[in-house]
């Protein structure tokens, strides 16, 4: 081992020492042969006692109570759980988040929801970068209702910014529809001025919080969003295809309509009747049978963060992303790597990208030794940090494994 890995392993280990967040990492399940997992950002990792509690439920409230369960507790599930993320991760009061759906068919609800909304405003704002599912639901919502895409282009580094956003819109405005971290770089948007924004030209905002909620703090409520929907198998840990949640502003309940019109959204769910009358209530974004085995696991990582607070989960990810950052300076940058990510903490989420033209290659050969990042096309891999889950030692190595790939190559 060079000096120089030695002293960043040391670093790495005194700053665990002193992590008040630390003795959290016991409360996640060992990964046998897995020696750094940084992939936080793409599917977060079980707690320890997950399999104990999915047990219980096949045992208990599916096995024992079995239909009596949905009276009991499963027909509310979807909203209390909703605000409970609201509580938590969202700073939402009661009443206006629900899981439901993937984050596919959520985002599909409220675009097309929202693109109804005012026949006047004729166009949804969007930016050429965003993750394809955004963009490819906002191709499909304007073709429907006979719409016109505006594309954003901001530097992808930087990410966008309000007087991006400021220089698109119009009277015919009617949604903007943008990722609060940016999947590729991190880069975080200013959420509170870019809403502001939005409302003041008269149209809707919904925010795309799959890579941040969890680990940012933000206050939906506080800042005026309008929409927004988030997954919750990243940061929130529920698992890999757990529901997403969606967040829609109390006084839009009455205003919006969904369009996936199925019984679970009815006002009287049991009524059986005729026509579709919607719910008046949250519950209306709702269209068939809840996913209720897969609304568990994230039941406890919610506890977690609300133990620790979200304020804490933040300053982790701060200084892990710039641990990172740092290791990239002194490992990585001498051998040709490129940073993609932003170096002010303030301005990126929760994981770091770099860039090298043997990345694909350097990735297989990451996770075949136990090391696990993630790629994204064309040359980048992502460094992933969930704060709870994630150890300074396990950048210090992961950082270094990339380096010993590149130089095996």
């Amino acid at each position: 081992m060079t000096a120089l890995a030695t002293a960043l392993l040391d670093d790495a280990r005194a700053l665990d020492a002193a992590d008040p967040l630390h003795p959290h990492l016991a409360a996640f399940a060992d990964a046998p042969g897995v020696d750094a997992y940084l992939d936080g950002n793409s599917l977060g990792r079980p707690l320890r006692d997950t399999a104990e509690k999915i047990a219980a439920f096949v045992r208990h409230d599916w096995g024992t109570r079995l239909i009596r369960s949905w009276d009991e507790q499963w027909m509310d599930l979807p909203m209390v759980l909703g605000d409970r993320i609201g509580a938590v991760a969202l700073g939402a009061a009661p009443g206006q988040t629900v899981v439901a759906d993937s984050t596919s068919v959520l985002i599909y609800k409220l675009m097309r929801a929202a693109a109804g909304r005012d026949a006047s405003r004729t166009e949804i704002v969007i930016e050429r970068g965003n993750f394809p599912t955004d963009r490819f639901i906002a191709e499909g919502v304007a073709a429907e209702a006979g719409m016109t895409l505006r594309w954003l282009e901001p530097d992808a580094v930087r990410g966008v910014t309000a007087e991006d956003v400021a220089s698109v819109l119009s009277e015919r405005t009617a949604l903007v529809a943008l990722s609060h971290v940016d999947y590729r770089s991190g880069a975080l948007a200013d959420m509170p001025a870019i809403t502001t924004t939005v409302k003041n030209a008269g149209a809707l905002m919904m925010w795309d919080l799959c890579h941040s909620v969890g680990v940012i703090p933000m206050q939906l409520d506080a800042w005026g969003v309008d929409l927004a929907v988030g997954c919750t198998y990243k940061y929130l840990n529920g698992g890999p295809g757990s529901p997403a949640f969606a967040y829609v502003r109390r006084d839009l309940l009455g205003t919006l309509r969904q369009p996936i019109q199925g019984w679970w959204g009815a006002a009287d769910i049991f009524a059986m009747g005729p026509e579709y009358a919607p719910s008046a209530d949250i519950r209306q974004l709702l269209s068939g049978t809840p996913p209720v085995i897969s609304m568990l696991a994230m039941q406890g990582m919610l506890d977690l963060i609300d133990s620790v607070g979200i304020d804490a989960v933040r300053a982790k990810s701060i200084a892990l992303t710039d641990f990172a950052v740092r290791a990239y300076d002194e490992v990585l940058a001498p051998a040709g790597v490129r940073l993609l990510s932003t170096r002010d903490a303030t301005q990126r989420g929760s994981h770091v990208t770099i860039g090298h033209p043997s990345f694909r290659e350097v990735t297989q050969t990451l996770w075949a030794d136990g090391v696990i990042p993630d790629f994204r096309f064309p040359d980048g891999i992502r460094l992933g940090l969930s704060p709870l889950s994630t150890s300074f030692e396990e950048v210090a190595r992961g950082v270094l494994a990339v380096r010993e790939a590149l130089d095996a190559r």
